[in-house]
């Protein structure tokens, strides 16, 4: 049973490409009693299906991605697939078919991935390659794709200190996928009497030693290209690189979702059986009515604990919520965040305590409190005009302003016994969240973001902000994300590295299953392009109003024939659109 466990957080019995009848068929020709995979649903895109084989028989199971969790639609819930798979190998007997049967989770039926190395780019046409290296523009630079003109194939591009038409040439160097007989695993070879047995291996050989091409050239391998890093300027070419990966792909029969935004977010999947942390205060039996979602729960590691609780009543210090700081900043202070859950009846008085104790200030809420008939958070502040008490503390709410997208309430909070002063605290509820999938477009976000912030820098060493959805893992994971990042943005400039992924990777290593969908992944990219598009527009207004007061008589402009005028000769002209 251990081995099967080891086996199965390698993640390899994901299959990508596989429908129902593929399943049955690999399930029944190379699996046995117990073997298992899980796939995408065919039926239902960004859900999955988990394919057991029990005796002779084949049998699937839907597993629900609600964007917030996964389950068995109406079993144990799940921040990440991994999990899920790994609860279910680790508990038999759980699972039953509808005549009770019992459907063991014993031997994963893992697929053939060539390499899970973010050197590896999967479907990237050579023209694309070729711009993304020449960018780079430092020789040595390269990447594995896919053969598209010879499928089973692979290609390793490098760029060379060669010069031509186009800038440094590209060697593009195929790696043939050579099968030595039926019963043996895949080898890889570029020719000659080097063969490998893993592309890894094969990388890893030509780094030390170069690749001679047939004139004799020698081309180096230096360092990758990893697909994820992008300079933020030119987000609007990554995202249309990975947009027409995905029309392309679809145009040659595949499925769309399987492109482009689903590779990269696919590849982040994987990363989370890396991730070995302990989450024992949850699991304690004395807390688990204080989470809402049995196995959604927070690392020991970074998880909130609340003061001034007896410590002889076990558990008296746990809440569902963990402290996540943005570690992309280098410079100054790294801004905190406390991602946490939507509140239960039976943990709002914890959730003010942790309100007040981290001398927060705003509170950021982005779900309904019902939403298509389920509860996603208990109502923990009072009517408006209205006061209550919760535990220790008593929450006046003074007024509500309805905005385009959200809710501002504007509360106080004070200690019942009065130890200490009456602090304002701000709460924005974002009412624009679909029930599923995102917004149709990052604006809105974006605008509510400002908003946020604004509030947040308005108060002088104000404690985290707090955000929250349901299971404080998507949307809120969403969310926090994408605030990092336009933080990272605006301090180290338009031109800076982000790498979207490993933003995602490093939040999760504090909260886990953080963003929970491709839809979500996709979203931070749109809103991280918008912002751009928004910042550069703001610089070259900056640009026009620092030429104009600087008194300067001409410059140039965007057409030939016009010429800047002084800037009382501006005021009466209108901007073109």
């Amino acid at each position: 049973m251990r081995g099967c466990i080891l086996t199965c957080r390698s993640n390899r019995w994901f299959h990508r490409d596989l429908s129902g009848l593929d399943a049955e068929s690999l399930l029944k020709t190379r699996g046995v009693h117990g073997s298992f995979l899980a796939r995408p649903s065919k039926k239902n895109v960004g859900d999955f299906s988990l394919s057991v084989r029990v005796d002779n028989t084949v049998t699937h199971i839907r597993i629900q991605n609600t964007g917030d969790y996964y389950d068995l639609y109406g079993g144990e819930k799940f921040a990440t697939l991994s999990e899920l798979v790994e609860y279910y190998t680790g508990n038999h007997g759980v699972l039953q078919d509808k005549d009770g049967t019992i459907i063991d989770l014993k031997y994963p039926l893992n697929c053939s991935d060539p390499t899970t190395e973010r050197w590896y780019h999967g479907h990237l046409p050579g023209p694309n390659a070729e711009r993304l290296l020449r960018e780079r523009d430092d020789p040595g630079t390269f990447l594995v794709r896919e053969s598209l003109s010879h499928p089973g194939s692979y290609v390793l591009s490098a760029l060379t200190d060669e010069m031509c038409h186009s800038g440094r040439r590209v060697s593009h160097i195929k790696i043939i996928d050579h099968t030595l007989s039926a019963f043996q695993n895949d080898r890889y070879t570029v020719g000659g009497k080097d063969v490998f047995d893993s592309l890894v291996d094969l990388v890893d050989h030509f780094k030390r030693t170069g690749i001679e091409e047939i004139s004799g050239t020698m081309v180096y391998l230096r360092q990758p290209y990893f697909s994820t890093r992008l300079n933020a300027a030119d987000i609007d070419s990554r995202v249309k690189i990975l947009d027409q990966k995905a029309v392309a792909k679809n145009g040659e029969g595949g499925d769309k979702s399987k492109a482009g935004f689903w590779e990269e977010f696919d590849a982040l999947q994987k990363l989370d059986t890396k991730i070995k942390k302990s989450r024992d205060e949850g699991m304690r039996p004395e807390n688990k009515s204080k989470n809402r979602y049995k196995n959604i729960l927070p690392f020991d590691e970074t998880r909130v604990i609340l003061q001034d609780r007896d410590p002889h009543v076990v558990g008296s210090d746990y809440i569902n919520a963990n402290y996540v700081k943005n570690k992309m900043c280098e410079i100054g202070p790294q801004k905190v965040y406390i991602a946490c859950q939507g509140c239960l009846a039976t943990t709002v008085n914890d959730f003010w305590q942790m309100v007040w104790q981290e001398e927060s200030h705003v509170i950021v809420m982005t779900t309904r409190e019902v939403e298509k008939g389920r509860n996603k958070c208990v109502p923990y502040w009072p009517d408006p005009g209205a006061s209550k008490e919760f535990g220790s503390y008593v929450v006046m709410s003074r007024r509500e302003r309805d905005a385009s997208d959200y809710k501002v309430r504007v509360l106080e909070l004070a200690p019942l016994d009065k130890s200490g002063a009456v602090r304002e605290i701000w709460q924005y509820q974002y009412l624009s969240w679909p029930d599923h999938g995102v917004p149709v477009e990052p604006g809105g976000v974006l605008s509510f973001l400002t908003e946020v912030n604004f509030r947040q820098q308005a108060f002088h060493d104000t404690g985290p902000m707090i955000i929250h959805c349901s299971a404080g893992i998507g949307r809120t994971g969403t969310i926090v994300v994408i605030d990092m990042l336009i933080e990272t943005i605006s301090s180290k400039g338009v031109d800076c590295d982000i790498d979207i992924q490993k933003c995602i990777q490093m939040v999760r290593e504090q909260r886990s299953g953080m963003v929970q969908t491709e839809a979500q992944y996709r979203f931070i990219y749109l809103a991280v392009k918008q912002h751009i598009e928004s910042e550069e527009a703001k610089s070259k207004a900056r640009m026009v109003r620092v030429t104009l007061a600087g008194g300067l008589r001409e410059t140039d402009t965007e057409y030939g024939n016009l010429s800047i005028q002084h800037r009382h000769q501006m005021a009466s002209r209108k901007s073109s659109k």
